[in-house]
Formats: C-alpha cells, sequence, structure tokens
C-alpha cells in the first residue's frame, strides 16, 4: 500500500476526494492510504476532515520565517512517515529546489487550467474572463518553476453557458475530485512497473 502525504492550505476538497477513493471500491482502493495531512494555514479547513477521519495532521506555518527553514521543517513534518507521494490539494505555497529536490519525482500537483497556456493562479477566473467553451484541468509532477513540471495528463471541462465564475468553478471542481484520484493511481502504478 502506497503512503500518501497530502499538503493544503484551505478547505480540502481534493484531500476530501482523495480520501473518498480510498475506500472501498474507490480509485485507490488497495491501492494507497492517506499518511498525514499538512498544512501551512491553522485554520486550513481540511485539517479538520483529516482529524475526523483519523489520519495524522501537521501544522507548519510559513509566516515570519525564511522560505528554506519553513521547508527543513515540513520536510522533518513529512519524513517519519514514509511518503511514497507528495500530493498538492491547494497548497498556495511555491516549494523552493531544497524541497523539490528532497521529494524528487515525488510531488504532484493538480492545476485547474492547461498549464500549456496558464501558470500560477486563478485558472477559472482566467478561463471564465476569456469566455472559453471548455477548458482542461492538469495533473503534472512538481518541477522548481510554477506549474512546468511534466504534464501526467489533462482532462477537458465543459464550459458551454456558464454565466459565473461560481459555475466555472463548480465545474471545474467536479472534474478535478475525478480525475486527480485516477492520476495519482496512474503515477503510482508506474513507479511500481518502474521500481519492478
Amino acid at each position: 500500500m502506497k503512503r500518501l502525504a497530502v499538503l493544503l492550505s484551505g478547505r480540502g476538497s481534493n484531500m476530501e476526494a482523495i480520501l473518498g477513493h480510498t475506500r472501498p471500491s474507490g480509485t485507490l482502493d488497495g491501492i494507497a492510504q492517506i499518511a498525514v495531512v499538512a498544512a501551512n494555514q491553522p485554520e486550513a479547513g481540511g485539517l479538520t476532515i483529516a482529524a475526523e477521519a483519523g489520519i495524522p495532521t501537521r501544522v507548519i506555518p510559513h509566516r515570519k520565517q525564511p522560505r528554506r527553514q519553513f521547508e527543513r521543517r515540513l520536510i522533518a513534518a513529512l519524513d517519519p512517515f514514509s511518503p511514497d507521494l507528495i500530493v498538492l490539494a491547494g497548497f498556495m505555497r511555491r516549494l523552493s529546489p531544497l524541497f523539490v529536490s528532497h521529494y524528487k519525482n515525488r510531488i504532484v500537483n493538480i492545476h485547474p487550467a492547461d498549464t500549456r497556456l496558464h501558470q500560477g493562479l486563478d485558472g477559472y477566473r482566467w478561463a471564465f474572463e476569456r469566455g472559453l467553451q471548455e477548458s482542461f484541468v492538469t495533473v503534472h509532477l512538481v518541477d522548481e518553476g510554477l506549474d512546468t513540471g511534466p504534464i501526467i495528463g489533462r482532462h477537458p471541462i465543459d464550459l458551454t453557458g456558464c454565466q459565473s465564475l461560481a459555475e466555472v468553478e463548480r465545474r471545474g471542481l467536479a472534474v478535478e475530485h475525478q480525475f486527480y484520484s485516477a492520476m495519482i493511481r496512474h503515477l503510482l502504478e508506474k513507479q511500481e512497473l518502474s521500481e519492478g
């Protein structure tokens, strides 16, 4: 069973979806479990969801400390859980080469746009303001750049008829909550093949 360390900063909807997919008949059933959930914001709602599910949680605040110090503390919190994959689920901090090299090729992120067209924040707003009829969510490995890592998979979002940013976000999250776990499974199975 592969061990996931989930990093988040907010409500934790993607983490909750992944947790659901680790349960019987889910996409990740028998393949992965969430070993720990860590957040850089003490008030992150995802921490409560994880704690209620019996998952260990860690809070590593980032404010008022150098990035490298924050990341060393984060690594020290995660390493005891021997994670096979670091899963970014709404983690609103850019990771430095220190962290990325420590978990090289083992950090995955989901981005609410096609990373070849839009990197950084507000992917759904970007799509809405351009009146796109279709956008994408992208799952990618994390490298030292901003949403520049190798793409694992992309999934379209039908935005036909969307009249508000809230509707774009609703449709996008519905895709994210299914697609992310499918891509995590794909990545873990690929890792097993390369290890074998």
